[in-house]
């Protein structure tokens, strides 16, 4: 087994991950850190949960060793390594990690990001940091009102560069890059490779070295079980698992921000502690959020794919993910947040039928069919549920880059095409009778009998149990 030692590292950094409890690297730790001790420009294929952020920042923060002192004065502290990432939770996340790897080290670090009063930032940059941690728009601001100077940093990572392009900041990462130096440390790091990804990375690395760890792949660690159930019935279904089973610590992804709301406005009607964090949210309530979910406070955390981007919590144990997303590639990143470093998860999809066609891009993407597991009561073909309406909510959209950071908004041409949204809900007053109605057939939710496997032969496509639904015992 591989040690931290044997790749280089300076006994200090080495006491702080030790503090950490870190025993030895992952992958792509293995791979990159000594590559980047040596100063080579990296493209990493890498996604959530991988240990990206220690191969990127160990070796960061050991080449600023011979820069670092413990001088007060800020010019002896001028921004030597710039991270960027595309939202405001990785962002911070990244930095806690830096400071955490600074213990025994004079590195200073500092993240600065959107929806907080800019003024808060200034004096702490004034004192003079080595690393820098930004989201794109806010660096710009600072670069525009003068509170901060690139022209000496020698390391510049981009981590998430996919979602970076998603959320339309190609032109700000163009802006920035061209007020570093010339001379540089570059590493890039990214989940999915499009075209324009390539083109960004041609156009800032240098003869990069390629390093593809684990990519689109899931844990082994992590049970997924798809449940088919109507969009009708998707909140009872979910608040029927989570009341049975006894379930504590779900992180649930839904599709749009005023159904992320909505969501968790309806699981705490019904004794569920939930709260909501998305792109709306501020700052200061999704800290709150999170900090609650982490303690084990908060039973229910329901985010949208861009406020959940750095969301890292130990031993996450269930994923449950409301509505499937439309990139197949989402869906790996989203259940990538539980069963890390060996600890069990449970990956739970509830997908009605509008939603197969996604699931099968998932299972052609992960090369693996999921087992699809009706429970009793909620099968998609109950005599009693409405026909199936496929038209999209009105008012509901994906979630889109944090308010606050206006220079982060893409312009209206840069934006991607808006993706199809979820199924139609039927009108307020049928659909909430449909989900107060007691639990069909025991008396009470919580004496319901386990999911059962659909399937012990061949597996049956899961747009076939929509059509073709089991009959009740005994008929």
């Amino acid at each position: 087994m591989t040690t931290f030692a044997e790749l280089g590292l300076a006994p200090d950094i080495l006491r702080a991950l030790d503090d950490m409890g870190y025993v030895s690297p992952t992958p792509i730790q293995e791979q990159v850190i000594p590559l980047a001790l040596q100063g080579g420009d990296i493209l990493g294929a890498a996604q959530t949960g991988t240990g990206k952020t220690a191969a990127f920042a160990l070796p960061l923060i050991q080449r600023l060793l011979p820069f670092a002192n413990t001088s007060t004065s800020p010019a002896k502290h001028p921004i030597r390594a710039l991270i960027l990432t595309p939202t405001r939770e990785l962002a911070i996340q990244v930095e806690e990690s830096i400071n955490a790897y600074c213990k025994h080290v004079p590195v200073r670090s500092l993240v600065v990001y959107g929806g907080v009063n800019i003024n808060t930032q200034i004096p702490i940059l004034k004192t003079g940091i080595e690393v820098l941690v930004a989201t794109p728009g806010r660096l710009l601001d600072h670069v525009q009102n003068k509170t901060l100077s690139l022209n000496q940093v020698n390391t510049l990572v981009l981590d998430e560069a996919d979602r970076m392009l998603d959320m339309g900041f190609m032109p700000d990462l163009k802006r920035i890059v061209a007020l570093l130096p010339a001379q540089r440390v570059n590493m890039m790091f990214s989940a999915t490779f499009p075209e324009e990804i390539r083109k960004l990375a041609d156009s800032i690395l240098s003869s990069p070295t390629f390093i593809e760890v684990a990519r689109n792949t899931t844990a082994v660690t992590v049970t997924q079980v798809v449940h088919p159930v109507h969009h009708e019935r998707k909140r009872q279904l979910l608040s029927h698992l989570i009341k049975s089973r006894d379930l504590s610590q779900v992180l649930v992804f839904t599709g749009t921000k005023l159904g992320c709301n909505r969501l968790a406005n309806e699981l705490n009607k019904l004794g569920l502690h939930a709260d909501a964090i998305h792109g709306d949210k501020t700052q200061q309530e999704r800290i709150k959020a999170l900090d609650a979910f982490k303690a084990g406070t908060l039973r229910v955390l329901v985010a949208t794919d861009v406020a959940a981007r750095g969301i890292d919590i130990e031993a996450l144990p269930f994923v449950v993910n409301y509505d499937l997303p439309h990139n197949a590639e989402d869906y790996v990143h989203r259940i990538g947040r539980t069963g890390r470093a060996g600890a069990k998860g449970e990956a739970i999809s509830l997908v009605s039928e509008s939603e197969t066609r996604y699931l099968k891009d998932i299972e052609k993407l992960i090369g693996n069919p999921i087992e699809a597991v009706m429970v009793p009561g909620f099968e998609p073909g109950a005599a009693d549920m409405p026909a199936y309406d496929a038209r999209p909510p009105r008012g509901e959209r994906r979630d889109r880059p944090e308010r606050g950071e206006r220079t982060e908004r893409p312009a209206r041409s840069e934006r991607p095409e808006r993706s199809e949204s979820a199924p139609r809900s039927k009108p307020a007053a049928s659909r909430d009778a449909l989900f107060d109605a007691p639990y069909e057939p025991g008396s009470s939710q919580n004496d319901a009998p386990a999911p059962t496997p659909v399937r012990s032969g061949p597996r049956k496509p899961v747009a076939a149990l929509f059509r073709s639904p089991p009959k009740p015992a005994g008929q």
